[in-house]
């Protein structure tokens, strides 16, 4: 050590001794079970407030769910009620135009099927999503869904969405369950 460092080694023979004769051991049974159902005590309160905390947000989403809802259906109906005012003017400006009824109506509906069937598309493609496709194929690799039958173990270094694409291509490798049911493809 240098000379202006005044950190000091510890020894223990410096320090006085302890304040008694350690506990006997039916006192630190004691103490043991007071600090073990203090523990549980505590993980029985921690679970009751996350209790609680999930019970509230349930309660909240279920309660916004409702409002969406409903304000989803104005949407909708207001929505409805001015495309129709939009095809009505298309129809006077097409009128307007020189066309005659029949186009002109024929015309405004050509554009709401257009619209129409690309929104059935878009929506076709958002619900593939819903399938939980990963999900699905990590499970059955693991034993578990209708497809562990069809998909590699675990274990396997086959890729199992190498096979999910080659058992979507192949319909006919799909089997059905003992019951008749389709097993839906991954």
């Amino acid at each position: 050590m240098s000379e202006g460092d005044e950190r000091r080694e510890h020894d223990p023979a410096d320090e006085p001794s302890a304040a008694g004769p350690p506990p006997d051991l039916a006192e630190s049974l004691r103490d043991i079970g007071k600090t073990a159902r203090a523990s549980l005590g505590a993980a029985a309160g921690s679970a009751r407030a996350l209790r609680s905390l999930v019970a509230a947000d349930l309660s909240l989403a279920r309660s916004a769910m409702g409002r969406a809802l409903a304000f989803a259906g104005v949407a909708v109906v207001f929505g409805a009620s001015a495309w129709l005012f939009l095809m009505a003017t298309l129809v006077a400006l097409l009128r307007n135009f020189g066309l005659s009824w029949l186009m002109s109506m024929l015309i405004a509906a050509g554009l709401s099927l257009i619209v129409t069937a690309y929104a059935g598309l878009r929506a076709m493609h958002y619900f593939e999503h819903t399938r939980l496709q990963a999900t699905r194929r990590q499970l059955a690799r693991l034993g578990i869904g209708e497809l562990a039958d069809l998909m590699p173990t675990a274990d396997s270094p086959e890729s199992a969405r190498d096979k999910a694409k080659d058992l979507r291509e192949n319909g006919e490798a799909l089997k059905q369950r003992n019951d008749g049911i389709d097993i839906t493809p991954p």
